[in-house]
């Protein structure tokens, strides 16, 4: 899943909050609260049908539910599934389902309704990010409350798949319209949308568990700039910013005021190459081009210091993980060496396509900067978030870009032959099939580690850093997540003190 920022002003921001309903901005208010988004989700709120990841920021675990639930540690607990067994072989996966459900438009939740959502997920006008992986599976309905999954290639880590926000279980007569008139099992229902201003939910009061849940209401304020996040925060405007953008941090650390939470994340913040474009289908220019990057320096300017150093497509902060920031380290000498050695005669013309995130814009001032010294002239292009969707994402239009990729076990974006990298290694294929379908947990960290280094040394991609989430907060707000291993904002957990 791809993280990304929608672009608004100071002044609209500001513009923004008079559009939310009234007294929900009011502090003394314990029954709602306001959280703070850099973007807006795109293009809807149906967590099936689009990879932005602030679609399930809004929309999971609070309109749509899922078989499991991803907890803040990364571990996987039941939600909609009451139980599940795992076959030895690790490819049935038989669930108990929770009884007495149903949907905001009253239709039943049931075994019948898993099987559609996932039918639909894998079929073939599926629009979803892991159509690949549904497409892989067959899912039976036993009887109304059982449901049975085969897998075509194992996965133990299926079940926290199963909890992303691409597995939500959809309604058959509604599933249409979810972008716009989103209908789910959740604590809570879509109340009233401005687009680029606000979404507010309303508490759902036929939910299952109903006398649990704290808040009646929650308010989605997006504000992408970084001034306007901090006015916004200091005003008691916004009671809570997850993953804000972490320049202003340091006068809020101070502050009684305010709590202040730095999380972990799985996130890895890339600059991506088109491997078909030419000179970068050699890897001894991809190779170079991951050399002539300083990669503390990135963090620096892109992060705000915020950040690990990665060498390859993994995190430091998930299992498994295998130190490869040595492989194509900052070097500009053996970066020049490596072009000239590949036949490029220096001034390289290549684009590096920005989408809006300060992450990216400010990253590529330093990247192109850097780049420019070792013979490559990078222009710079500032494209909206719909533009590199388009663009980028689905017509792989593009020389480089820089983004941040923040799903989990995602390294099977190197194995997908239409991904927009256009990266292809038969090697890589065959040692990732390998690893999909080895039930031995010893033998798969040793596979892990061997597609870890693969990539490093294949250099698809400069691998920058893994990001850090910082999350700023009224300090009477209890119940926000510390550490990401998903984008969520789970709002039955929270309330006020």
């Amino acid at each position: 899943m791809i993280r990304r920022r929608s672009v608004l002003t100071h002044s609209a921001s500001l513009a923004a909050f008079a559009t939310l309903p009234a007294g929900v901005l009011a502090q003394n208010r314990k029954d709602a609260i306001v959280l703070g988004m850099a973007l807006e989700p795109s293009p809807g709120l149906d967590p099936t049908g689009g990879a932005a990841s602030s679609i399930g920021e809004v929309a999971l675990y609070n309109i749509f539910e899922t078989l499991t639930k991803i907890n803040a540690d990364g571990s996987v607990a039941p939600l909609l599934a009451e139980s599940w067994e795992v076959s030895p072989d690790l490819t049935t996966y038989t669930f108990k389902l929770r009884k007495g459900v149903k949907f905001h438009n009253g239709e039943p939740f049931n075994a019948h309704t898993v099987k559609f959502a996932f039918d639909r997920a894998g079929g073939e006008k599926s629009t979803n990010k892991d159509k690949r992986t549904f497409a892989n599976v067959s899912t039976r309905a036993v009887d109304d409350y059982t449901v049975v999954i085969l897998t075509k290639e194992v996965d133990p880590d299926f079940p926290f798949l199963l909890g992303q926000a691409t597995a939500a279980i959809v309604e058959p007569k509604s599933a249409d319209s979810n972008m716009t008139r989103p209908v789910g099992t959740g604590p809570y229902v879509l109340e009233n949308w401005v687009r680029g201003s606000s979404i507010a939910l309303k508490k759902w009061d036929d939910w299952r568990n109903a006398a649990a849940i704290r808040l009646q209401r929650a308010s989605f304020r997006f504000i992408a700039d970084p001034a306007a996040q901090v006015a916004a925060l200091l005003a008691g405007d916004v009671d809570a910013f997850p993953r804000v953008t972490p320049r202003g941090v340091e006068q809020f650390k101070g502050n009684p005021r305010f709590q202040v939470i730095v999380s972990g994340s799985r996130a890895k913040t890339i600059l991506a190459i088109n491997n078909r474009r030419k000179p970068f289908d050699d890897v001894r220019v991809r190779r170079a081009v991951a050399m002539a990057i300083d990669r503390k320096a990135v963090i620096q300017a892109a992060g705000d210091g915020f950040g690990a150093v990665i060498g390859s497509y993994y995190p430091p902060s998930a299992p498994g993980y295998v130190d490869l920031t040595s492989v194509n380290a900052y070097n500009p000498d053996r970066a020049k060496a490596l072009l000239k050695e590949a036949g490029v005669t220096a001034p390289v013309d290549v684009t590096i396509t920005l989408p809006p995130p300060p992450y990216a814009r400010q990253g590529g001032e330093l990247i192109a900067a850097e780049l420019a010294k070792v013979g490559i002239n990078a222009k710079l292009q500032n494209v909206e978030w719909a533009q590199w969707l388009s663009n980028v994402y689905g017509n792989k239009n593009y020389d480089m870009t820089i983004i941040s990729h923040v799903e989990p076990f995602d390294l099977g974006n190197f194995a997908k032959p239409d991904y927009y990298w256009n990266y292809h290694s038969e090697k890589f294929d065959a040692l990732y099939n390998k690893y999909k379908s080895s039930p031995n947990p010893r033998d798969r960290a040793k596979l892990q580690a061997d597609l870890q280094r693969l990539i490093a040394d294949d250099s698809p991609h400069a691998f920058l850093y893994q990001p850090q989430w910082v999350t700023i907060a009224n300090r009477n707000v209890r119940g926000l997540w510390k550490d990401m291993p998903v984008f969520v904002n789970d709002l039955s957990a929270l309330s006020w003190a």
